[in-house]
């Protein structure tokens, strides 16, 4: 078994072929897929895809890509969908740092608050964590939370140690598919196999087998998962096993 803890499933690129989707998904064996939103506009969308296919489990969240445009008002509506609408985590949320012309004090704002939804529910989160590790982890050590996992990981071995050390896991997908990618390399045989979980973060993040703009999709995470066991040097099964195993540990709501 395997499970994508990070799949937009509800984005427009897959129009309405969900059901094809996860059909395909389960195919491969890929028996879970982490659904998380964006914003308010999402939340819905989300909750109905997740309610529809047994397979997929939601989260909800305002992304820092999204604050631009977020308002008090759509943390309380959030509150709401974390309390009645059964997510396995608050979600994705967090700081991005690279964008153009972000506004950081707005993205700080909206992490906070959120971190202290997920505190309130006792939810794990789901961590955007682009070129923020350090601030981000300032937070966390304040805001104590449910653990989650640190999304799309690409920091340094120590800030992956100080996540740990909070009760996170790291995700791995297909970013680390590429030859370039030397930092997530490392960081793949050296972590703790406890300590890792699998993602797509489909449509996004696609693997270097796709061709050019062809959206990643959660079927493709086997590949992914093999390409990941032997840059560790270990079986595909064994990775499969451990991935998994965490995934449930960290994201408990989805065992029941």
């Amino acid at each position: 078994m395997l499970i994508d803890t990070h799949c937009h499933l509800d984005a427009a690129e897959f129009g309405a072929d969900q059901a094809e989707l996860t059909g395909a998904a389960r195919a491969a064996g890929v028996e879970r897929i982490v659904v998380p939103s964006v914003e308010r506009a999402n939340f819905q969308a989300v909750y109905a895809l997740c309610s529809q296919f047994a397979s997929c489990f939601p989260a909800y969240g305002i992304h820092p890509m999204y604050v631009d445009h977020a308002s008090d008002d759509d943390l309380n509506v959030l509150r709401e969908y974390l309390r009645e609408k059964n997510p396995v985590a608050a979600g994705e949320i967090g700081l991005d740092f690279f964008i153009d012309k972000y506004d950081r004090e707005k993205q700080e704002y909206f992490f906070i608050e959120q971190l202290k939804l997920a505190r309130e529910f006792d939810l794990p989160v789901l961590l955007h964590v682009r070129r923020s590790q350090d601030t981000v982890l300032k937070h966390l050590r304040r805001i104590k939370v449910k653990g989650g996992i640190a999304h799309a990981f690409n920091g340094s071995l120590q800030q992956a140690e100080e996540f740990i050390r909070l009760g996170f896991k790291l995700g791995f997908g297909g970013a680390a598919t590429y030859s370039r990618a030397t930092r997530l390399h490392g960081l793949l045989r050296e972590l703790p196999l406890a300590s890792i979980v699998l993602e797509t973060d489909a449509p996004d993040m696609p693997p270097a087998f796709l061709e050019r703009g062809q959206p990643n999709k959660p079927e493709y995470l086997p590949r992914i998962a093999e390409i990941l066991a032997g840059l560790r040097g270990i079986p595909f099964e064994s990775l499969a096993l451990a991935t998994s195993e965490n995934a449930l540990t960290v994201l408990d709501r989805m065992q029941t």
